[in-house]
């Protein structure tokens, strides 16, 4: 049996993945709430193909509870934050989740960090936890690191398809856990050590936010100047060695936006490019935020209540908000004493934020000037309702006259 602890973003749709492959599965969180939901038989977030996931699992049997179970493989897969401060992880989650294993798993179980931490925060956080409680790691328990590797959006397939890596002390061991995520994983699987598994993770995401960083700098330097760096980059990129990526307005989730301060908290005197890179790329938002009084501006108008942003999650077509940009310049908005700035989101059906909307037609009825802050499938087959409106495009998905791009 595998116990899977923390069942948010990365842990449910694991559980349900081993459970609908034959795997035993017990998933297990410290949120009653959330856990009596998925006991009722509802998921707790949007996700393509999920519910269908969810269906598969229930059939397999799997369950879910509050309390930790007696087995021999624990999977950790609980939140992993940064301390805006230091820049450092926070592994405080995962320490907590590893003590309570140990007050419950039997000798000879495994233990498989699948949060994403910085390179060294096994050694130096869980290795203590589990030889404080006594035991002996490659004797009593034996220590993994398999770091998730999907994104909200596209979870199932990439749980399916994506390669994967396992880390740990033993090879032998991490065959073992190979063969565990091969019930369903169908990429490769490398088995190398924790260490090298830590940074793999840290790293992946770090090029992304690297290269956005780029390409929002860009965006930058060509608004200076008055030049259009959608047609630029659409030029460079035809280029057989050039894939620059598209500027936007801020990075979200919890992987890119937050993943390569690890590296600038652990490696402030070497990640000078990362670190510039995460500032640019934080800047966004207020980026943004001052196109929109500019264009205000330009456009002679006074009422930043006529102003709607489209969109609160961090992406398109997921009820996500972590980290999202336009709670970033809401935030920005609110520490220079000002608001009144209408939002709408359609994956997002609580109110979360003042003078939020819940209807496309009525949010944009209430509004002259819209700021496409998320590219939701909804808003590309409603390109029409903005005519006559004034649009700041983030994203460069309109083609109507007249509209302002970031």
């Amino acid at each position: 049996m595998v116990n899977v602890i923390g069942l948010g973003y990365i842990g449910l749709p694991t559980a349900l993945m081993m459970a609908s492959h034959g795997v035993e599965v017990v998933g297990t969180d410290y949120n009653k709430e959330l856990v009596a939901t998925l006991n009722a038989g509802k998921t707790t977030f949007k996700e393509e193909g999920l519910d269908e996931l969810f269906a598969e699992s229930l059939k397999s049997g799997i369950k879910f509870t509050t309390e930790y179970q007696v087995t021999d493989v624990y999977i950790v897969s609980v939140p992993t934050p940064y301390d805006k401060f230091s820049k450092k992880v926070d592994a405080c989650y995962v320490v907590a989740a590893v003590k309570d294993v140990m007050k419950v798993c039997p000798k000879g179980s495994t233990v498989v960090i699948e949060s994403t931490v910085s390179p060294g925060t096994i050694e130096k956080y869980v290795r203590p936890v589990i030889e404080e409680n006594g035991f002996t790691i490659g004797e009593d328990i034996n220590l993994v690191h398999a770091p998730e590797r999907i994104i909200p959006g596209n979870m199932v397939y990439e749980l399916l398809h994506n390669n994967r890596t396992i880390g740990a002390d033993d090879r032998a061991i991490g065959e073992k856990v190979k063969q565990l995520y091969a019930t369903f994983c169908r990429g490769e699987i490398v088995v190398t050590d924790i260490k090298t598994a830590e940074m793999t993770k840290v790293v992946e995401n770090t090029f992304r936010a690297v290269n956005i960083a780029f390409a929002n700098e860009l965006a930058k330097i060509c608004r200076h100047d008055n030049m259009d760096v959608y047609e630029i980059i659409k030029i460079c990129n035809m280029h057989p060695r050039v894939n620059i990526l598209q500027p936007g307005p801020g990075v979200g989730g919890h992987c890119i936006s937050v993943d390569p301060w690890f590296l600038v908290g652990d490696y402030p005197s070497l990640a000078k490019v990362i670190d510039e890179s995460m500032k640019t790329n934080d800047g966004m938002p207020d980026f943004v935020l001052n196109r929109i009084y500019e264009i205000m501006k330009e456009k002679g108008m006074t009422d930043v209540s006529r102003v709607g942003l489209y969109g609160l999650t961090y992406k398109e077509n997921v009820d996500d908000m972590r980290e999202s940009p336009t709670l970033q310049l809401l935030e920005s908005q609110e520490r220079h004493l000002a608001n009144g700035l209408k939002v709408y989101d359609p994956f997002i059906s609580k109110d979360v934020v003042p003078h939020q909307y819940h209807d496309l037609d009525k949010f944009l009825s209430d509004v002259d000037f819209v700021v496409i802050m998320v590219k939701h499938n909804e808003i590309r087959e409603n390109m029409d309702k903005l005519a006559g409106k004034v649009v700041l495009d983030c994203h460069n998905i309109c083609s109507l006259p007249g509209v302002y791009h970031i």
